[in-house]
């Protein structure tokens, strides 16, 4: 295959989809189907899962769960994660910010979890559709420059994800090669603290929507990082920009 000059890469779950909103639906769904006990119980496995695999896999909870709690609870659960309207917690602007994006170069998703519940989300949000099927599911982080790699080549890559792990491990793998977008949800202080320098995201955004503004002036956008140290990467991914714009 032959290298694209840029792809933009874009993380899921709580970058273009409110997965915490979708946690919280899922919890008071227990709480008022089977109390407060089962909600406690289930939402136990799934922060020990998290802690685990890095991500929130309800799947896996649930299989674990069926293992202690009453079998109509997940059966009822099953049914709540299959049929829920997941184009309901998408972000505002996401869509349309998948749609600018493809304007200028490819666009690919990428999402940790189990290949055939995050695909069925993934769907039913329509964000299959936004991408044209450009999804890559993958069970960790560091597989993610592998596959894409292998799937997307590129000469220079743009990642935006709400995991500074995951935009600290493009960042180990590709270096100058990509720039790390980091949507900023929740208080990150003590993580950001905790990075050294070189492994700071390059650019921050408070969310998805701002991606739909002037993309060279994004990247010159308030910095986590002193300007100085920051600049040459930046220009150097407005000029990859311009050039597919």
């Amino acid at each position: 295959m032959s290298r694209c000059p840029v792809v933009f890469l874009l993380d899921v779950d709580n970058t273009l989809l409110d997965d915490d909103a979708i946690q919280q639906d899922l919890t008071r769904r227990l709480e008022h189907a089977f109390g407060i006990t089962c909600r406690d119980q289930y939402a136990r496995i799934l922060e020990d899962l998290f802690v685990e695999v890095g991500y929130r896999d309800y799947v896996g909870a649930l299989q674990r769960y069926r293992m202690r709690g009453p079998p109509e609870t997940a059966l009822s659960l099953s049914c709540f994660l299959i049929e829920y309207p997941y184009d309901d917690r998408l972000f505002l602007d996401a869509l349309e910010v998948l749609k600018r994006l493809g304007k200028l170069a490819p666009t690919v998703l990428l999402s940790e979890g189990d290949v055939v519940f995050q695909a069925r989300k993934l769907a039913r949000a329509g964000l299959c559709e936004a991408v044209e099927g450009r999804v890559l599911i993958y069970a960790s982080k560091a597989t993610l420059s592998e596959d894409v790699e292998r799937n997307y080549p590129a000469e220079r890559y743009v990642l935006v994800d709400d995991d500074l792990r995951a935009l600290e491990v493009a960042k180990k793998s590709w270096g100058k090669r990509v720039t790390t977008v980091f949507a900023r949800k929740g208080d990150h202080t003590g993580r950001l603290r905790s990075l050294r320098a070189q492994s700071l995201p390059d650019v921050t955004i408070t969310h998805i929507g701002e991606l739909l503004g002037d993309l060279p002036r994004l990247w010159t956008a308030p910095q986590l990082i002193p300007r100085s140290k920051s600049r040459k990467r930046v220009d150097a991914v407005a000029r990859a920009t311009a050039e597919v714009s």
